[in-house]
């Protein structure tokens, strides 16, 4: 088990370059599966989960080349289906939670799909009911083996169908997409999820010749076609990367830019920075946070409490909660942080009261930060990182806190954060990797 040896209190300077979109690669590596022909994605970003999931895909029997970094080469035209049956693909797909999309362009191109059960972030119940309802409705055969924790999906002729998503799902919305694309007819998914994550993988399947309406909104019709041939992708860069560098920048009174930062592709979560107090300025495509000696959380008009809470696109992704909730430690005021989404993810704010900070977990959903307004600066400690995106904001406390912090189990870091201690010594940071 890795570790992280902080030496925090100090303010950065310099510039972040934010690496490809994670949860974006997870979709677009796995389309590749849909074509025999060659596919080229620019902008991966070389991170655990991405590279445990083209580990998956070579060995499946897909031909993958490393043209330079970030950008590689798939041709799946000698997939061999019978791969998901091993122990050794059972051992794979289970540390990884992105696996689950394999399922849609393997029903789709080969008529059947398998899968351990997935594994990823411990942040409470992960349903894949969405998924498998909604290959069943495109006329598949579900079967779940409790005793062997294993999913069973088959289905030679995929027929298009009306499909009410019980819950604007992203990665549910990205399977049944790769699943329809071929199905014969026409599929219409409602309650369908639009982050910019799943515009991209629309994009992408519609230059390989998908045809597909209305992306972007909630409302998808798709009219199945036989074959689809290759592409060359570019992947955005990742939100939930540049708004934690928003976070870091503000927690640490730091002055910041990042580069190439995909405003368009933002959403409100800008917005939701400045509810908290924070200041940025746009520079064409860049992002320019100066240094803040104090931040002040806004009210309500009526003079309520401030709420920050997640919402399906165009709303604020859960992802960054956690960082808005450490962020929200040092600012003047106080917040309610909503997490409405995964039950468990809160929980590491005892690692913050340890620290210092005010909070009031007031349910596995819920938690009020009394701000301090810098006046009692994080205390240094010993912390362990339970899920990727609390790892990166314990990350970011310890950075603000002065003294040595230690965080543990950074793998989980790793998953979504590309040699990201390297990164934040380069803009004046002191985080020293053990492993």
């Amino acid at each position: 088990m890795a570790t992280f040896i902080i030496h925090g209190g100090n303010s950065l300077n310099g510039t972040l370059y934010p690496q490809g979109a994670k949860n974006e690669a997870l979709q677009v590596i796995c389309a590749t599966l849909l074509t025999e022909e060659k596919v080229r994605i620019n902008n991966v970003p070389e991170i655990q989960d991405v590279l445990k999931l083209i580990d998956i895909l070579k060995e499946l029997g897909v031909e993958i080349s490393r043209i330079k970094k970030g950008d590689y080469e798939f041709c799946a035209a000698k997939a061999d289906p019978s791969f998901l049956k091993t122990k050794r693909y059972a051992k794979l797909a289970t540390s990884l939670r992105g696996s689950v999309m394999i399922l849609g362009p393997m029903l789709a191109r080969f008529g059947k799909g398998y899968l351990p059960q997935p594994g990823g972030d411990k942040i409470g119940r992960r349903r894949l009911d969405t998924h498998f309802i909604g290959f069943q409705k495109l006329g598949a055969i579900f079967n779940f083996d409790a005793a062997e924790k294993c999913y069973e999906i088959s289905g030679e002729k995929l027929r298009g169908t009306y499909i009410m998503l019980d819950e604007a799902s992203v990665t549910g919305t990205a399977n049944l997409i790769m699943a329809a694309v071929q199905a014969k007819g026409t599929t219409t998914l409602y309650n369908a999820a639009c982050e910019p994550y799943i515009q991209q993988l629309c994009k992408m399947l519609a230059s390989m010749g998908a045809n597909i309406s209305g992306t972007g909104s909630n409302l998808l019709t798709i009219e199945g076609t036989n074959a689809l041939k290759g592409c060359t992708h570019t992947i955005l860069p990742d939100m939930i990367e540049v708004g934690s560098f928003i976070g870091l920048a503000a927690m640490t009174n730091s002055e910041i830019t990042i580069k190439n930062a995909g405003i368009d592709n933002l959403g409100i979560m800008p917005d939701s920075f400045h509810h908290l107090g924070i200041k940025m300025e746009y520079r064409n495509d860049d992002i320019y946070i100066p240094a803040q000696e104090h931040y002040e959380i806004e009210s309500f008009i009526d003079g309520s409490i401030m709420t920050i809470a997640d919402a399906p696109w165009p709303g604020l992704t859960p992802d960054l909660l956690s960082v808005f909730l450490v962020v929200a430690t040092q600012a003047k005021g106080s917040v309610l942080i909503h997490q409405k989404m995964f039950e468990s993810r809160l929980f590491f704010v005892d690692k913050l009261i340890d620290m210092g900070a005010q909070i009031i977990l007031c349910d596995p959903h819920r938690a009020t930060v009394i701000g301090l307004d810098r006046k009692h600066p994080l205390r240094a400690t010993n912390m362990v990182s339970p899920d990727i995106r609390a790892g990166v904001a314990l990350l970011i406390a310890a950075l603000s806190a002065e003294g040595k912090s230690k965080i543990h189990n950074i793998e989980q870091i790793d998953r979504g954060y590309e040699n990201i201690a390297e990164r934040l010594n380069n803009i004046g940071a002191n985080i020293e990797r053990i492993d």
